[in-house]
């Protein structure tokens, strides 16, 4: 299961994360990025809850990079999900404080 709470202030978007980003719920979040993430000056991944992230969520957030242009921060990753991104390469891509 996963929760996405949505925030958009002065044009910038963040998305709050709560729970499993797998390949049940990337769907999910896939669609709630591409509705909300249009017109955007940025956009913020908070990971504060994200427990845990599969190959297929892996695959959203590089389309979401992408979208953006790079401008796409991840914030607040747990030692779990920081090892996924950084096992997979995808430390290096992003932008994760």
């Amino acid at each position: 299961m996963l929760n996405i709470t949505k925030k958009t202030e002065n044009g910038e978007l963040t998305l709050s994360l709560c729970g499993r980003l797998d390949t049940i719920t990337a769907p999910e979040f896939e669609t709630v990025l591409k509705s909300s993430a249009e017109g955007v000056s940025g956009l913020t991944l908070d990971f504060g809850e994200l427990e845990y992230i599969s190959s297929a969520g892996l695959r959203v957030l590089l389309s979401a990079h992408k979208q953006t242009g790079g401008n796409m921060k991840v914030t607040h990753v747990n030692e779990t999900v920081s090892e996924i991104l950084e096992i997979t390469g995808f430390a290096d891509i992003l932008t994760v404080e």
